[in-house]
């Protein structure tokens, strides 16, 4: 096999449509999952002008190739619009690079696209479906919280969200401000945990030009840009101690200045805040300042562990399911009895964002419809547990059967499964483990 060969094999393995362009516009390549998108086949399409294949609505006035072409600068996740071979109207999220020779000279374009209609059914699923802005929760603790949320809308009070990792801060963060009166202001996120305390400093409260060496001109921070919204620290407890201090004078005063300058600026601010780790010990260690505990713990919002809220798993496994079954298009709609079992069990130390990984896993294991089995649970959770041993998925079967019933019916695995009373891909394993080729 030669590198175009191999080169074009890997390409039809990706999920997302590629197709790739010469310098005059015209198509010399289209992958599997191109034409899985828009109905239409490389043959009838290969050496034609991409813009009277696809009548994106961005061919005319701002092709995404024809930038890169111009500009040198790759462009991400794009979205846009095609029409399928039956001319109905898909939207896309897109991305384009130039494809270069080996003297680095522009040989045309390669652009790689998403069908976006799957995200969109998900996306109005969760707005009908979840209990409160996107979070579920029907047990007691988490009733109680979104119920504060509903008390403090009317109010402009910093807020500081208490949670172990995994357990949703960030949602709880966006619905206090979709409840707040700055709804419809910004919203503007930080984590302060991923930065280097300069990096912070100005990502915070912006800079001056020259105020450092790579600061060819001034900058506005996150602070200043969210004037008259909201900010969501996360991770606030990662804080360099400076800017603790710099943090508590936002709060007290509404004022900052941008590094490597005196001019003082005010602004009107809202502070929500969040953190997994223990203040109260932070602060006996000197790495979390009293006095900006205080000013940041106006109504604290202690988010559950999931182990403290397990009557709300069956629901978020529900809710879970649902998404990564139109995801990736199966027909899923339970976990069997020994799943279910193991996930009431289980200590979820990653909480939420566990759980949903875990759903997300298993529904990528499972057969295109019907119900998931424990065999595809990831090795942590079912551990040595066997279909067979737990609950009765997998039959003994011996070598003689399973050949004497795929020659029967042509190899037809599907058909060989069902006669089984198994899953197709326990099928496969178990042929795979007889040597059955």
């Amino acid at each position: 096999m030669n590198n175009n060969s191999l080169n074009n094999e890997i390409l039809d393995s990706l999920a997302e449509g590629v197709f790739t362009v010469d310098n005059n516009f015209k198509i010399n390549f289209f992958n599997e999952s191109a034409e899985k998108i828009t109905g239409l086949k490389r043959e009838e399409i290969i050496g034609n002008f991409c813009r009277n294949i696809f009548k994106s609505d961005l061919c005319s006035s701002n092709c995404p190739i024809a930038s890169v072409l111009e500009r040198g600068q790759s462009v991400f996740d794009l979205e846009s619009q095609i029409q399928n071979s039956s001319g109905e109207i898909i939207p896309i999220r897109l991305n384009a690079a130039i494809i270069r020779n080996n003297l680095k000279e522009p040989q045309g374009g390669v652009v790689s696209f998403r069908n976006m209609a799957a995200y969109k059914e998900i996306k109005k699923y969760l707005e009908h479906q979840t209990h409160f802005y996107g979070i579920v929760g029907i047990s007691k603790p988490m009733q109680e919280v979104f119920n504060l949320i509903n008390e403090i809308a009317g109010t402009d009070a910093t807020i500081l969200i208490y949670g172990e990792t995994g357990t949703g801060k960030e949602l709880i963060a966006d619905s206090i401000h979709l409840t707040s009166n700055r709804k419809d202001k910004r919203f503007v996120k930080v984590n302060c945990s991923v930065l280097p305390p300069q990096l912070l400093a100005c990502e915070l409260f912006g800079h001056s030009k020259g105020a450092f060496t790579d600061a060819i001109k001034e900058r506005i921070g996150r602070f200043e840009y969210a004037d008259g919204g909201t900010i969501f620290l996360d991770e606030v407890a990662e804080m360099p101690m400076q800017m603790q201090l710099q943090l508590l004078r936002v709060i007290q005063e509404g004022t900052f200045e941008r590094i490597g300058e005196s001019v003082t600026r005010k602004v009107n601010v809202r502070i929500i805040a969040a953190t997994n780790i223990n203040l109260a010990e932070s602060i006996k260690k000197g790495t979390f300042r009293e006095d900006l505990f205080y000013r940041l713990n106006v109504i604290p919002i202690e988010i559950p562990p999931l182990r403290k809220r397990k009557e709300d798993i069956p629901h978020l496994i529900n809710h879970f399911l649902k998404k990564f079954s139109l995801l990736y298009k199966k027909e899923l709609n339970e976990f069997d009895n020994k799943s279910m079992e193991i996930f009431y069990n289980y200590d979820w130390k990653g909480n939420v964002r566990e759980l949903e990984n875990t759903v997300e896993y298993a529904v990528i294991r499972s057969q295109p419809s019907g119900k998931i089995c424990v065999c595809n649970l990831p090795v942590n959770l079912k551990k040595n547990i066997k279909c067979y041993e737990e609950n009765n998925y997998i039959k003994p079967v011996q070598y003689s059967e399973i050949i004497k019933l795929l020659e029967k019916h042509q190899w037809n695995k599907t058909k060989v499964a069902k006669i089984l009373n198994i899953n197709r891909s326990t099928l496969w394993r178990k042929m795979k483990s007889m040597g059955i080729q």
